[in-house]
C-alpha cells in the first residue's frame, strides 16, 4: 500500500459517470498490485437513468457493440499538467460483454493479456508525468488519442475519447498513478479535486456528474 500523500488531479471528463474498482472501497482496487493498478479507480459513463447502454439479448446472452453504450467517444481529458511520456493507440475497440457468460469467457484469457504486457491491459493509453507522478488514462478509442510523447499538456486539455480497448468489458476509462506502469510498477493514492470542498476518492456504485 502507498505510503504517499494522494497526488490530486482535476475530474478528466464531463457528463456522468458511475464510479467502478475504487481505492475508496478497497486497495488494491482491482483485485492485483501488477502494473501499478493498486490505486487505480475506473469511470464508467452513463446515461441519466445510471445505465451505461439500454438492456438488449447481447447484454443478457452474448456481445454487444462498443457504439452501443452512451460513453462511446466522450471526450476524455488531462486531469493535471504536465509532459506526455508515452503513448499508445492502434488497439482495436472490442465487443462489450456484460453477459455472464461473455464475461466468464473473458476472464479465462486473462493470463494471455497479463504475459502481452501494459498495451494488452491498457489498451489504447496516455502517460502523463508531472513532478514524478506518471499518470496513465486507459482503454481510449481506436484513433483519437491526440497527444504524441513530448509534448506538453494542461488540464483540462482534450486529450482522446472514451474506447473499449484492452482489458476492458465495456467502454470506460481506467485512471491510475504509479511510478511505473510496467508489471512491476507500484501504485499511488490519488484524489479528486472538486469546488468548495477537500479533494476526495468516489466510492464504488457513486455517480460523478461534472
Amino acid at each position: 500500500m502507498s505510503a504517499q500523500p494522494p497526488v490530486e488531479l482535476v475530474l478528466p471528463f464531463t457528463g456522468r459517470w458511475i464510479v467502478q474498482n475504487s481505492p475508496a472501497s478497497r486497495v488494491p482496487s482491482h483485485g492485483t498490485e501488477l502494473f501499478g493498478s493498486s490505486h487505480a479507480i475506473d469511470f464508467v459513463p452513463v446515461d441519466a437513468n445510471g445505465r451505461s447502454a439500454p438492456r438488449s439479448l447481447g447484454s443478457v446472452f452474448g456481445t454487444e457493440p462498443p457504439d452501443a453504450f452512451v460513453g462511446f467517444g466522450r471526450a476524455i481529458l488531462a486531469p493535471l499538467s504536465g509532459e506526455v511520456v508515452r503513448v499508445h493507440d492502434g488497439e482495436v475497440d472490442h465487443v462489450a460483454r456484460r453477459s455472464m457468460g461473455a464475461q466468464l469467457g473473458y476472464a479465462l484469457t486473462q493470463r494471455s493479456r497479463i504475459r502481452g504486457g501494459a498495451p494488452a491491459i491498457a489498451g489504447n493509453h496516455i502517460v502523463i508525468c508531472s513532478d514524478g507522478a506518471v499518470v496513465l488514462l486507459a482503454h481510449l478509442r481506436a484513433g483519437s488519442v491526440r497527444p504524441r510523447p513530448g509534448d506538453r499538456v494542461d488540464a483540462g486539455d482534450a486529450i482522446g475519447e472514451c474506447g473499449n480497448s484492452g482489458n476492458s468489458t465495456e467502454p470506460h476509462l481506467h485512471v491510475q498513478v504509479s511510478d511505473s506502469i510496467e508489471r512491476n510498477g507500484r501504485g499511488v493514492a490519488l484524489a479528486f479535486l472538486r469546488a468548495g470542498a477537500p479533494a476526495w476518492v468516489p466510492r464504488n456504485g457513486e455517480i460523478v456528474v461534472v
